[in-house]
């Protein structure tokens, strides 16, 4: 049994308050699309170590982007209220900036939901990932402006950072 709330209602609260998972099964398939992005500040000895590949954890940006390929796969056991989805495709990008590293993730899927916390959570875990990585060199690095910068598909259409 599917309940429709009005538009003003929030769909993941109850009338009695509490949390519960919408039931999307009436909802169609369709392609979706969404990208995130974040940044990892981090020292200038941190900047040089990732261009040289001189870290003394090894790889730092092939291991965070694997990280953040991993964690969309992860995304439902991690955000509560997330439904499992098909991944079709994941695309994780790390870039060394002069003060840190920018982190960019777009996921794809055909499925019945929307994928922002997929590419939200593949931004993240990248960072984290990042962050460990670095810590011998810059015990203060720090993750910064993570959000959804893209979307399409889906009942709420497409959209684009900037958008308003």
């Amino acid at each position: 049994m599917s309940h429709v709330p009005p538009a003003h209602a929030l769909t993941h609260v109850r009338a009695d308050g509490t949390a519960h998972m919408v039931d999307v099964s009436a909802k169609p398939v369709t392609a979706r699309e969404a990208s995130a992005r974040g940044r990892v500040l981090v020292c200038p000895a941190a900047v040089s170590a990732l261009r040289d590949g001189a870290l003394p954890k090894g790889d730092a940006l092939a291991v965070a982007r694997i990280a953040g390929i991993q964690a969309v796969k992860r995304t439902s056991e991690l955000i509560p209220l997330a439904h499992p989805v098909a991944v079709h495709a994941v695309a994780v990008d790390l870039a060394v900036a002069d003060d840190g590293v920018d982190v960019t993730a777009t996921v794809r899927t055909a499925d019945r939901t929307g994928i922002e916390m997929e590419a939200l959570t593949a931004v993240t875990v990248a960072a984290l990932a990042l962050v460990d990585m670095v810590k011998a060199v810059d015990k203060h690095a720090r993750i910064t402006d993570v959000r959804v910068t893209a979307k399409s598909g889906g009942r709420s259409g497409d959209w684009v950072e900037g958008d308003r």
